[in-house]
C-alpha cells in the first residue's frame, strides 16, 4: 500500500522510482503488441517532446483565456487543424478532455437547441459508442437505438423509422469502434436534414486517420463536412493524431450551431462562470503536448503513419484469413481487425495470445452477434506485424487443445450484486478467459452490475 501523505516528505528521486515500479506492472504501451487503449506511432523522440511541451503549460488554467492567451492560441490552432482536415471551412470547435466529453457536448448542444421539448430524443445505431448512452443518461435525453444491417453498418431505413418530432440528434460512426466499418454517412445525414434534425459524426476513433487513408486510395464513404447535413464531428487527437491523453476536438459546422454547447451562470456572488466544455479548470499540458505533436509530425508525417497502419492491417488480416479456427468478422477497411472464432473459444484464444505477448480486446456476444476479438492497429504494429501469424496459429492450436471454459452462471439479478459478492466470485475464477466467459453469458444488465461492483472492489484503499 502506498502512503500518499507520509509524515515527512520523501526525496524526489524516491518518489519517481516508486512510480516507475508501479508502471512496470502495466501492459506495454509501445512496441505494437497492445491492440487497445493506447496509440503508438513508433517515432523516436516524440514522447520526450510531448512531455516537455506538457511541462511548459501544465500549470496554465484554461478557465480564463484572457488570463492565459497562450492556451487560447493553442486550442484555436488545434481546432483549426481539425477543421481543415475535415473540410469545415466555417467550423467552430473546442478542445475537450476526450471523446466521451466531445460526445456529451454534441448531445448537449443538440438538446439545448430545442428548449421547447420536454423529452428530447436521439437516434443512434446499435453499433454506436457507449458514450452516447452515457450522454443520454447524464443529460436525460431518450435513446432510440436502430439495428444495424447485416454489413454491421447503420441502417438508414431503420434510422428514419425512429426519427420523431422530438428527435434532436441522429448519429453515425466513422468508423464504429467495435468492428471498424464506416456507416453510410451521406444517407444518414440526408435523412436527418430532411427531418430538420442535427446529425453528428462520431469520428473520435477514425477522424484523424480516415482522411489520410482516403488519400492513399482507400474506398471509404465521405464522412466530413463535405457531406450536406453533417452538423458536428468529434475527433480524438490522442488516437491517430498520436497526442498524449487526453485531447479531443468537437467541431460544429458553424459558430451558431456551437452556441448551445456553452454553459454560463451569473447567479451567484462570485465570478461569472462561462465554460465552452464540461470542465472549468483545464490544464494546458495536454493541449500544449497535442500541438507540439501535430506540428512535429506534420501532414506528410501523418500520411506516412497512415500508410504504415494500412500495411499492418493488411498483414494482420491476412494472418486471420490464413489461420484455421478464426475468421474475419468485419471487412478490415480502416484500422481495425475484428475476428470471430470457428470451433475456437475466443476468450481462451485471447489468453493464449496474451501469453505470447499479444494483448487484444475480447468483445462479448451482443444480440445475434457472436463474441469477437478486436485489434486496434496503429503505426507501431507494422514493425511486429509479420510475427503475428505464427503466434496466432500457435495460440489457436493451444486454445483448441484447452477447450472452452465452462462457467455456470449463478441465478442472479442485477439488484443482487454487491462488491462483496463479486469479490467472492472473482476469487473462484482463474484467468481472464473464465471472467470473460462468465460475462459473455450474462445479460447486458447483469454484466453492467457485475463490472460496476468489481470496479468498486478495485477502487478502494487497502
Amino acid at each position: 500500500m502506498i502512503n500518499a501523505l507520509p509524515d515527512e516528505g520523501i526525496p524526489a528521486e524516491q518518489a519517481l522510482a516508486e512510480l516507475r515500479e508501479l508502471r512496470a506492472g502495466d501492459l506495454p504501451t509501445h512496441g505494437g503488441r497492445l491492440f487497445a487503449y493506447v496509440y503508438d506511432p513508433a517515432l523516436d523522440g516524440l514522447d520526450d517532446l510531448a512531455q516537455a511541451a506538457h511541462a511548459i503549460s501544465s500549470h496554465v488554467n484554461g478557465l480564463d483565456p484572457t488570463a492565459f492567451p497562450s492556451l487560447l492560441a493553442m486550442e484555436n490552432a488545434l481546432v483549426g487543424a481539425a477543421a481543415r482536415l475535415l473540410n469545415g471551412e466555417q467550423a467552430a470547435g473546442s478542445a475537450t478532455g476526450g471523446g466521451t466529453e466531445s460526445i456529451l457536448l454534441a448531445v448537449k448542444a443538440a438538446r439545448d437547441s430545442r428548449p421547447d421539448l420536454t423529452t428530447p430524443r436521439m437516434v443512434v445505431p446499435s453499433s454506436a459508442h457507449a458514450a452516447f448512452a452515457k450522454a443520454a443518461h447524464y443529460l436525460r435525453v431518450a435513446l432510440d437505438v436502430a439495428p444495424v444491417g447485416p454489413d454491421l453498418r447503420a441502417d438508414p431505413a431503420a434510422t428514419a423509422a425512429l426519427i420523431a418530432k422530438d428527435t434532436v440528434l441522429v448519429v453515425g460512426s466513422a468508423p464504429s469502434y467495435a468492428h471498424g466499418v464506416v456507416d453510410p454517412i451521406p444517407q444518414l445525414a440526408a435523412i436527418a436534414a430532411d427531418n430538420g434534425v442535427r446529425f453528428h459524426v462520431d469520428a473520435c476513433f477514425g477522424g484523424w486517420v480516415l482522411p489520410y487513408l482516403k488519400r492513399l486510395g482507400a474506398d471509404l464513404p465521405d464522412f466530413d463536412f463535405t457531406v450536406p447535413g453533417v452538423t458536428s464531428i468529434s475527433v480524438d487527437l490522442h488516437k491517430y493524431a498520436y497526442a498524449p491523453k487526453g485531447v479531443s476536438i468537437l467541431l460544429h459546422r458553424t459558430e451558431k450551431l456551437r452556441r448551445p454547447q456553452y454553459f454560463a451562470y451569473a447567479g451567484w456572488p462570485g465570478y461569472t462562470m462561462v465554460n465552452p466544455v464540461i470542465s472549468s479548470t483545464r490544464s494546458g499540458g495536454p493541449i500544449a503536448a497535442a500541438l507540439a505533436t501535430l506540428r512535429t509530425i506534420g501532414d506528410n508525417g501523418y500520411l506516412d503513419l497512415a500508410a504504415r497502419t494500412r500495411d499492418a492491417v493488411s498483414i494482420l488480416a491476412a494472418a486471420v484469413e490464413q489461420t484455421d479456427g478464426v475468421r474475419l468478422f468485419a471487412p478490415p477497411e480502416t484500422t481495425v481487425v475484428c475476428m470471430a472464432g470457428e470451433d475456437t473459444d475466443l476468450f481462451v484464444l485471447a489468453d493464449e495470445l496474451a501469453a505470447r505477448g499479444w494483448h487484444t480486446q475480447p468483445q462479448m456476444a451482443f444480440g445475434d452477434l457472436p463474441p469477437t476479438i478486436h485489434l486496434t492497429v496503429t503505426a507501431a504494429v507494422a514493425a511486429a506485424a509479420a510475427e503475428f501469424a505464427p503466434a496466432l496459429a500457435e495460440a489457436v492450436a493451444a486454445a483448441r487443445s484447452r477447450g472452452p471454459v465452462e462457467i455456470p452462471l449463478p441465478d442472479l439479478t442485477p439488484e443482487m450484486i454487491t462488491p462483496g459478492l463479486v469479490a467472492q466470485m472473482a476469487g473462484r475464477l482463474e484467468g481472464m478467459a473464465a471472467v470473460n466467459s462468465l460475462l459473455n453469458v450474462a445479460t447486458p444488465e447483469l454484466r453492467e452490475a457485475l463490472l460496476t461492483a468489481f470496479l468498486s472492489v478495485l477502487q478502494r484503499p487497502e
